[in-house]
């Protein structure tokens, strides 16, 4: 196994004036799970690929353990690399799609054989070994593909979107597989995807890109709870935090009607380009219901009411002196309030995240 170390990391095509990947630099541990994740364009897929040896490094390198790799090829890189599309031989059995890589490379017959059924056990696909791709369903196409970079055994596994082409209960039961997965086999894995869902619950550590520049890195709950910027506040997290900007005086923001104290260091890191302004985040869950005598109280008019079962999620509009905000906010299932109806809800005490307005960035932890 090996560490992945991108140092400076930059690509720029040709043509572009903005680098699709800027300066990258990122150090991913060994044996560690990593997801890159952001919105389309962000430069995920770009970097992983420049990982693979798929894409030039125009400035910076890459590194696998010890080895510069910046200028090998891909195939010296000791890579296995999963793909959105399964990509695989429709006219190959399943062992044979699985094996393929092993015979070009000249590995004994016994040896391939060992190692397809090996992998196969680990995916149970061992009774599919004679099927040919059309008569597999897509998880079952996707644990193929797995399986094929499984008997690989390289040094780092590559995974660009590969549960997006599955149905949604699909998904979710894929991506716990293949977390588990990873842990057992213990190879170094980046993972690129798109959906913060995916990032949160399968990383061992999350890196979020926008217009190819690193936001954040951290665990998935120092990204849900002390978020670096707006951008990475408003990405991670399902429903979305609650975000808007409001006007301070005296250390007390004003939303709406209700009065917000401010943490007097986040009052202190407020520069003349914010204007008096600060940016407050707040998660659904941060919110609780008050008596609207509460001088901490936000009226809220209901506009739908999403139950899940277990928990309701309130999409309501706030009145502001800035016109009016959407706000989520998640209650009890079982005393959902009525559509059209007015709700009042208090910021639990130090659950808000208080950003610059002009920068973006984190004014202050929690």
């Amino acid at each position: 196994m090996a560490t992945v170390t991108y140092d400076h990391a930059s690509r720029i095509y040709p043509g572009t004036e903005r680098p699709a990947v800027d300066q990258l630099n990122l150090h991913i541990e060994d044996g560690e799970f990593l997801v890159l994740v952001g919105p389309s364009g962000c430069g995920k897929s770009t970097s992983l690929r420049m990982l693979a040896g798929l894409e030039d490094v125009n400035q910076g390198r890459i590194l696998i353990g010890d080895r510069d790799v910046t200028d090998v090829q891909p195939k010296d890189r000791d890579i296995a690399m999963v793909f959105q599309n399964y990509a695989l031989y429709p006219h190959m059995t399943v062992a044979d799609n699985m094996g393929f890589a092993l015979k070009i490379a000249g590995t004994p017959k016994d040896e391939i054989r060992k190692r397809v059924e090996e992998a196969a056990k680990i995916l149970d696909l061992t009774e599919y070994l004679d099927r040919k791709p059309k008569a597999l369903s897509g998880g079952q196409r996707q644990r193929v593909a797995m399986g094929r970079a499984i008997v690989r055994q390289p040094q780092v596994f590559l995974m660009d979107e590969p549960l997006s082409n599955l149905d949604a209960k699909l998904r979710v039961q894929t991506r716990t597989q293949i977390a588990s997965l990873q842990r057992r086999l213990g190879v170094t894995t980046v993972y690129v995807t798109h959906d913060q869902t995916e990032a949160l619950t399968m990383g061992d550590r999350i890196a979020v890109l926008k217009d190819g520049v690193l936001q954040q890195v951290g665990t998935p709950r120092e990204m849900y709870d002390t978020p670096n910027n707006v951008f990475v506040a408003g990405f991670i997290g399902s429903p979305a935090m609650n975000l808007g900007t409001y006007r301070v005086d005296n250390g007390v923001a004003q939303i709406g009607d209700a009065r917000l104290p401010i943490t007097r260091d986040a009052v202190a890191g407020l520069t003349d380009a914010d204007k008096g302004e600060v940016t407050i985040g707040f998660r659904p869950e941060s919110l609780e219901l008050v008596s609207p005598s509460d001088p901490s109280a936000l009226a809220i008019q209901v506009n739908i009411v999403e139950e899940l079962g277990s928990d309701a999620y309130v999409y309501g509009t706030l009145k502001t002196g800035n016109g009016d905000q959407d706000v989520i906010i998640r209650v009890n299932p079982r005393t959902a309030p009525d559509k059209g109806e007015f709700i009042h809800a208090a910021i639990k005490p130090g659950n808000e995240h208080v950003f610059s307005p002009s920068s973006g960035a984190r004014l202050a932890t929690i």
